[in-house]
């Protein structure tokens, strides 16, 4: 039968918190030394309770809810480091200390390769250096643990942003007769992507479409969503659907995906043709694009139309016709005019993101900045960083202004 030699006392030791006690297991067949052995942890006040199995078949049935086994390597059914190896399965959460003989001392520095965290000659040790060791193989397992939780969360960590960066998307375009500049940030911390999406796709010479998208929500699955819809956006582009039938398309995606009904996403496309100098812009519940062109900045006037998942309903299409050959167009997602203006609840909104555009001070900013440069200065009009995500597309020709 399994004995237990509980050791008394209530000093605490430096490296644990004050008052806590360790259970340890010893695996011993002699009944002399394991007699020795608790009597040494019980002169020195080690506030250790210890168990004793003579066999690792009782150490299995006991092994549970120990901090530490202290093993001798020789019993009558495992010997040497094969006794150590079915320890260390079957203890993964407790430390292991090894006993060995002073003819076989080798054997405690190839156990500690192989697992254990610590190990003692018999004969060599007393009461305070067997309380330090076991005590110090417990903090070393405890860090060992922290050290590969640690590892592990930054391994999925990396793992999700690779994932993540692989979502983004790299526009399919070959045109050198525009030019389109991206800025997406998301608004859920430490996040690589959020619920809004953008994309570009080429589909011949003198065509581009575009899209800008934004999932309600801030969370794993609105990001995941928005994903979806811009590969789904996408695809169709691709395969040639119809362009009065692709948001309704997509609005279905959204409402088969979607976790909750009350999940609803908004949407701003345009297809452009570059032939005739003509957008056709559809919006579904989304701000509208701005135009820069001829030194004004002024929003396109098309039909706000129907949030994506509320009313299925196809958004009316709008002809922008372009006047000269220097313009640029600006899509966005809403996080980037919800921001505050003062100290009031007025938001910058699209007049004011219509102000910012129009304001001198960013001729001196490349067209490739600009997105960036507009993120910047809603912020310091918000006093603070903005809350939601923000995607634009900048898509610019000529001149661009």
């Amino acid at each position: 039968m399994p004995r237990a030699f509980p050791a008394g006392g209530g000093l605490g030791h430096p490296v644990l918190p004050p008052g806590e006690r360790l259970r340890v297991l010893l695996v011993e067949d002699d009944e002399g030394d394991a007699f020795l052995v608790g009597e040494l942890l019980a002169e020195t006040n080690s506030s250790i309770d210890l168990l004793v199995a003579t066999s690792l078949s009782e150490a299995r049935q006991r092994v549970m809810g120990v901090d530490c086994v202290l093993l001798d390597l020789g019993l009558p059914d495992a010997q040497g480091l094969d006794g150590l190896r079915q320890v260390l399965e079957m203890s993964s959460g407790a430390a292991v200390c090894v006993l060995t003989g002073r003819s076989d001392e080798h054997l405690g520095i190839v156990a500690v390769a192989e697992g254990a965290q610590d190990y003692l000659v018999k004969g060599q040790v007393d009461g305070v250096l067997l309380t330090r060791a076991l005590r110090y193989a417990v903090e070393r397992k405890r860090a060992d643990e922290n050290a590969r939780r640690l590892r592990e969360v930054e391994l999925r960590q990396a793992e999700s942003a690779r994932l993540e960066r692989g979502l983004l998307p790299q526009p399919l375009m070959s045109t050198d007769e525009v030019a389109v500049h991206t800025f997406y940030r998301p608004g859920r911390h430490a996040a690589l992507i959020g619920g809004d999406f953008y994309d570009v796709v080429q589909t011949r010479p003198d065509r581009v479409d575009l899209i800008v998208g934004d999932v309600c929500g801030h969370g794993v699955d609105e990001a995941a969503l928005g994903v979806e819809l811009r590969v789904a956006w996408r695809a169709l582009v691709l395969a040639g659907v119809p362009d009065d039938e692709v948001l309704p398309a997509l609005e279905q995606v959204l409402m088969s995906e979607r976790r909750l009904q009350e999940i609803f996403a908004t949407v701003a496309t345009a297809r452009l043709d570059l032939a005739a100098n003509v957008a056709t812009v559809r919006l579904a519940g989304h701000p509208p694009p701005l135009l820069l062109s001829g030194g004004k900045v002024a929003p396109v006037p098309a039909p706000g139309g129907l949030l994506l998942g509320v009313r299925p309903r196809r958004p009316v299409a709008f002809d922008l016709e372009f006047d000269t050959d220097d313009w640029s167009l600006l899509m966005y997602t809403d996080g980037l005019i919800e921001g505050r203006v003062g100290d009031g609840d007025e938001r910058l909104d699209v007049p004011g993101l219509t102000e910012l555009l129009g304001d001198r001070d960013n001729l001196a900013v490349p067209l490739a900045e600009l997105p960036a440069w507009l993120v910047g200065r809603a912020e310091q009009i918000n006093g603070g960083p903005l809350a939601d995500d923000v995607a634009m597309l900048l898509v610019t020709r000529g001149g661009g202004r």
